[in-house]
């Protein structure tokens, strides 16, 4: 079934740029002549740059009226900057493009026709494909990246090669009616497609060498790593239970690990007495809690700067009653004679359900 027709453009492609103010000229210069033809516009998505980004796009756009520039402040993420890039045009047909020049933008008229006419839900342009390449990329980069992929293959209903390419077309219905499903986790939105469709994607794969990024600095790191290794975890989850309590309820298992470990060292080399000790040890829970599900429970939400401080003092806040039930139970166990671990870990138990609740409310709510 071929993607339905409207009026309009009929093919938009979706850059999301951070900080890439000297390659975006030769970006709109190569879609020129690659979408010659094709009735097309080019949507910048820009998670406000410091570089003039956007505003060297507004310079070059001048006068065109198939070229804007969507600029979000107080958010970020490739993911998410492409899914509303593509909710912001009406073409039926959608594509995604790395801002760094990385991508052979000559392959687009092939993946739109593909998609077009029928053929595919998704075009991918693959790296991993016969005659495809990861250009020069260093073997450390290489290992790493066909290692992700195997893993991918863990979640992954679609037999593709390179389920984490960055660059891709796809029906524009497809992702709308996948809106609910998506993480807009991290940098692999089609990863993020491939593995939300309850019924596998049809996708083709068409090769594409890799090019050297000649300006600009590379996003990636250790943090769109963690993205996609919770973004694994989500999708294994999913099958059987909503993944972010169980993701809650495992650093609560390690907080209870820090909560034990502390209160152990203040009764034996602190000398404290348990109902100071158990609070020493909840106090230092909670922060650690507050921490890693700041980084991986609720990654999607984070809190950063000041507003961070402010989280930290608001999971505080909530986790209150709970903490005051804890530091109850303990001390009523111990008095009974209890060990203290045991005391420790009912304590801990009391509060769980509330902490999760409150903190969904509070603490990371959707702003």
């Amino acid at each position: 079934m071929a993607a339905p027709s409207t009026g309009g453009y009929e093919f938009a492609v979706i850059v999301p740029t951070y900080n890439e103010a000297d390659n975006v000229e030769r970006i709109i210069d190569g879609l020129d002549t690659a979408l010659a033809g094709i009735r097309s516009e080019v949507i910048f998505v820009d998670d406000w740059s410091r570089d003039g980004t956007a505003e060297r796009i507004g310079e070059l756009a001048k006068g065109r009226s198939d070229i804007r520039v969507l600029r979000r402040f107080g958010r970020n993420g490739l993911a998410s900057a492409v899914i509303e890039g593509m909710m912001a045009t009406m073409a039926p047909v959608v594509a995604v493009i790395d801002g760094d020049g990385q991508h052979d933008e000559r392959l687009l008229p092939r993946l739109f026709s593909m998609v077009r006419g029928g053929s595919a839900d998704v075009a991918i342009g693959s790296r991993y494909c016969q005659n495809g390449s990861t250009g020069n990329w260093d073997s450390f980069r290489l290992k790493c990246s066909r290692a992700a992929t195997n893993l991918s293959r863990l979640v992954l209903q679609s037999p593709v090669s390179d389920p984490m390419s960055g660059f891709f077309a796809v029906r524009r219905d497809k992702v709308e009616a996948l809106l609910p499903r998506l993480s807009g986790r991290g940098f692999k939105i089609l990863f993020d497609l491939l593995t939300s469709s309850p019924e596998p994607l049809r996708a083709v794969e068409l090769p594409f060498e890799f090019r050297t990024r000649t300006a600009g600095e590379s996003k990636l790191g250790a943090g769109v790593a963690l993205d996609y290794l919770v973004t694994i975890a989500d999708r294994l989850i999913r099958r059987y239970v909503p993944p972010r309590p169980v993701m809650f309820a495992i650093v609560g298992t390690l907080g209870l690990g820090v909560h034990l470990a502390v209160l152990k060292a203040a009764l034996g080399w602190g000398g404290l007495s348990f109902g100071a000790a158990q609070t020493v040890a909840v106090l230092a829970a909670i922060a650690f809690n507050f921490l890693v599900n700041n980084s991986i429970t609720f990654r999607d939400r984070r809190l950063k700067g000041l507003r961070m401080l402010a989280g930290l003092a608001s999971f505080y806040a909530v986790c209150g009653l709970g903490a005051l039930a804890n530091i109850g139970t303990g001390v009523v166990l111990f008095a009974e004679h209890h060990g203290w671990w045991a005391a420790g870990v009912a304590g801990a138990a009391v509060g769980s359900v509330w902490n999760f609740a409150a903190s969904m409310l509070v603490t990371w709510r959707r702003r």
